[in-house]
């Protein structure tokens, strides 16, 4: 008699958000240094959006996707595109593709790219009130920033909503670096080590 044994092994992947978290806040930092007037040209931004602000949230895009979480998944894909894309946008800029290209952009295009990420993110935002506070507050911080990047596109007050977009992006890095290192040192010592509040309770009930 044959007997059917079969063996079920369960993968279990760490939490990438501390990751995504990181590679958002390097890439907000550099750009908006630029932004601010800080630090001056595109050319050492470019790979900070490629590698941090894409790559690194695109990593975490595909392993949120593992652990069947469609808000980290979709949260830290659409950025990490949204990376790329800027990326591409800056090197056009330049002239890295050639004059023809470079001659030929309008920056309104990128105004109703922002505004549709400006919608998407104020979807995450109603999300993100039942992660947690941090998580909140970067999504807030979001909404923010697309709006300043929306209207600044568009030419309305063009000098007051850059200034809003790049507070806000400063903001967005900040508040990104406190909460990967939340996420690490949690996970990592098993308690909260450092607070990130819970869920908000208000579209679903506390647990």
């Amino acid at each position: 008699m044959q007997t059917d044994s079969r063996t079920q092994v369960k993968i279990i992947n760490a939490d990438p958000s501390a990751m995504g978290l990181f590679g958002l806040a390097i890439v907000t930092l550099v750009a908006s240094s630029q932004k601010l007037g800080i630090t001056e040209g595109l050319s050492y931004a470019i790979p900070w959006a490629i590698f941090l602000g894409a790559f690194a949230q695109l990593f975490a895009c595909i392993q949120d996707s593992k652990r069947n979480n469609t808000f980290g998944t979709t949260a830290f894909g659409a950025y990490a595109f949204f990376w790329f894309a800027m990326g591409a946008n800056w090197m056009i800029k330049m002239g890295v593709f050639g004059s023809t290209l470079a001659e030929q952009t309008d920056g309104k295009q990128l105004g109703f790219a922002f505004a549709g990420y400006l919608v998407f993110t104020l979807f995450m935002t109603l999300g993100a009130v039942e992660a947690n506070k941090v998580l909140l507050i970067i999504f807030i911080l979001i909404d923010f920033l697309f709006l300043g990047l929306t209207f600044d596109a568009f030419g309305i007050a063009p000098h007051i909503f850059h200034t809003i977009a790049a507070y806000a992006e400063l903001a967005i890095g900040i508040v990104s670096l406190y909460g990967t290192g939340a996420s690490v040192l949690n996970a990592h010592f098993g308690r909260e080590f450092l607070p990130i509040g819970g869920p908000s309770g208000i579209f679903k009930p506390k647990a």
